[in-house]
C-alpha cells in the first residue's frame, strides 16, 4: 500500500460512517488543511482525518492502528515542534469538535476538543467569567490544556488545568471514555499535564471565576535599562498579591496602533500585567514597582475585557511564520542570570522574537508537585526563548538565537522545561520535566495505550516493568 495516496483511498471505503470529512493528498485544499501555525513544520500526512463526533476520531484511530500507520492529534496547530502532524502517516485534525456551553449559574464551561481559547473567551466572557488559559486566543485548547496552561490568570486561578474538573477522551482501544475525580481518577491525573499521551479529549469541563474586566496592558523601558527592570522585577512579583500577574518580556515595538508612533520598531523590554479587581487596587499593586525603576516608555495598562488582553497578541504573532523555541523552568533570576537577560534582549534577531518570563507562583503554588502530573509546583516563571519571523531565510539566524539564549541561562534554571514550551528535544528532556512523576505517568501510559500508539508528542513511554 502506497503511503501518500492509498491511505486516503482506503479509509473513504472503510470509514463509510465517518460524518466529518477525510482529506488525502489528492484533495485541492490538501495543502490548506495540513498546514499548522510554525511554517518552519512543512509534513505531509497521507490522511487527514478531519473529525465531528468522538465516534469519528474512534473510526480514525482504528484505521491507522489496523494500518499501522503513525498517528498524530491536532487541536489548534499552535504546537512549536509541530507535533500536531506527522509525514505518511493519520492526522486527526479536531477543529469541527467546537460546540461551547457555558452554565454561568454552576460556573463552568463544557468546551468541544477543537475550540480555540478565543472561542471560549467570547463565550465566558457574555457571564463575566473565565478560566486560566494562555496569552494568545488563537491557540487550541487540548494541546495548552494537556501540558498545564500558563497564563494571564495563573497567580490569581491556578494553572488550566487546576481548573478542569472532567475531559471526555478516545482511548488507543477506541473506547470512550470520561476522566474526573470520580472516574478513571488515574488517566484524570495523568492528563492534567502529561499532554496527549493517553488518549484524543474530545471535550473538557471546566471551572470558572469571575474575571469580566481586567486592568492590563504592557509597560515598556528601553531594552538599555533591562538589567535595572528585571532586577526589580524579579523581587517584586513573587511578593504582589494573587491578582497581579505580569510577564516580563523582551519585544520591538510593533510600527502600528495602539504604540505611539515614536516608539515604533523600539527594541524594549516590558512587562504585561493582568489585575483582576478594580482600577484603583490595580494601580496600588503597580506602584511599588513603577517607583523602584527608570521611567517607562509607555505605561500602556488599563481597563478592559479579558478576552481583549488574551487577543492583544494575535496580530503579531499570525499563523505561518517560522518559530523556534526554547524554554526552562526558573526559580530564581540571581544577578549573573539577569545581565545574560541583558545581553540576549539587546540582540533580538527579528522584530517578533522574543523572551517572556511567565509567573507560575500565587494559585499554582496551592497544588502539590505530585496531585497532577505536572511536577514543578516549585517553579516561579516558566521561561520560553522564541526566536520569530515571517521570512524563511532568517530560520537559522532565530534557531541559534533560541539555543544560545536558553543554553546561556540553563544553568540557572530548575532543571528542565514546560512541555508546550519544548521543541524535540529527546527522551530524557521529557523525562526531566516530570521529575518524579514520571514513573507513574509510565504506569498509566501502560494501561491506557500499551503499544504507544500515541507518541506524536512530548512522548512518555509505556512502562515495561
Amino acid at each position: 500500500m502506497s503511503t501518500t495516496v492509498a491511505p486516503a483511498q482506503a479509509a473513504r471505503q472503510k470509514l463509510f460512517d465517518f460524518r466529518g470529512r477525510l482529506i488525502g493528498p489528492e484533495d485541492s485544499d490538501y495543502d490548506q488543511a495540513r498546514a499548522v501555525y510554525n511554517a518552519m513544520i512543512d509534513r505531509k500526512p497521507a490522511l487527514i482525518a478531519r473529525a465531528a463526533s468522538p465516534g469519528d476520531v474512534a473510526a480514525a484511530i482504528g484505521f491507522a492502528r489496523d494500518h499501522l500507520l503513525p498517528l498524530a492529534i491536532r487541536g489548534g496547530a499552535h504546537n512549536g515542534a509541530g507535533l500536531g502532524t506527522v509525514d505518511d502517516g493519520v492526522v486527526i485534525d479536531l477543529s469541527l469538535l467546537r460546540d461551547i456551553a457555558v452554565d454561568p449559574d454552576a460556573r463552568t464551561v463544557r468546551v468541544g476538543g477543537g475550540c480555540t481559547w478565543g472561542e471560549v473567551d467570547r463565550a465566558t466572557g457574555e457571564h463575566g467569567l473565565a478560566t486560566p488559559s494562555g496569552i494568545i486566543s488563537t491557540t487550541g485548547v487540548g494541546g495548552l490544556t494537556l501540558g498545564g496552561g500558563l497564563g494571564h490568570l495563573t497567580r490569581r486561578f491556578g494553572l488550566t488545568i487546576d481548573n478542569l474538573l472532567e475531559a471526555e477522551l478516545v482511548l488507543a482501544s477506541g473506547e470512550q471514555v470520561r476522566a474526573s475525580a470520580e472516574e478513571h481518577p488515574d488517566l484524570f491525573w495523568a492528563i492534567r499535564g502529561g499532554g496527549g499521551n493517553f488518549g484524543v479529549v474530545t471535550s473538557f469541563l471546566f471551572r470558572l471565576h469571575e474575571v469580566g474586566t481586567i486592568f492590563g496592558g504592557p509597560t515598556f523601558w528601553p531594552v538599555e535599562d533591562a538589567a535595572d527592570v528585571l532586577s526589580v522585577y524579579r523581587d517584586f512579583l513573587p511578593s504582589a498579591p494573587r491578582e497581579l500577574n505580569g510577564f516580563f518580556a523582551f519585544h520591538t515595538v510593533p510600527p502600528a496602533p495602539p504604540f505611539p508612533e515614536e516608539i515604533h520598531l523600539r527594541e524594549v523590554c516590558g512587562i504585561v500585567w493582568c489585575y483582576v479587581g478594580p482600577e484603583d487596587d490595580a494601580r496600588k499593586a503597580l506602584a511599588p514597582l513603577l517607583e523602584s525603576v527608570p521611567e517607562p516608555l509607555m505605561h500602556g495598562a488599563h481597563l478592559m475585557p479579558h478576552a481583549m488582553l488574551q487577543g492583544a497578541f494575535d496580530g503579531l504573532y499570525p499563523p505561518g511564520d517560522q518559530w523556534y523555541w526554547r524554554a526552562d523552568f526558573v526559580t530564581e533570576i540571581p544577578d549573573d542570570a539577569v545581565q545574560l537577560h541583558a545581553r540576549f534582549g539587546s540582540e533580538m534577531p527579528s522584530m517578533q522574537s522574543t523572551m517572556h518570563l511567565y509567573p507560575v507562583d500565587g494559585a499554582a503554588h496551592d497544588v502539590g508537585p505530585s496531585d497532577t502530573a505536572w511536577s514543578y509546583r516549585d517553579a516561579n516563571w516558566g521561561a520560553v526563548f522564541a526566536g520569530v519571523d515571517a521570512n524563511p531565510g532568517n530560520a537559522d539566524a532565530i534557531r541559534r538565537w533560541s539555543v544560545s539564549y536558553q543554553e546561556a541561562l540553563h544553568p540557572y534554571s530548575a532543571g528542565s522545561a514546560y512541555v508546550n514550551m519544548m521543541m524535540d528535544e529527546g527522551e530524557e528532556r521529557v523525562r526531566a520535566s516530570y521529575r518524579d512523576n514520571y514513573g507513574r505517568l509510565a504506569q498509566i501510559k501502560r494501561s491506557y495505550d500499551p503499544e504507544n500508539l500515541f507518541h506524536i508528542n512530548q512522548n512518555i513511554r509505556p512502562s515495561t516493568a
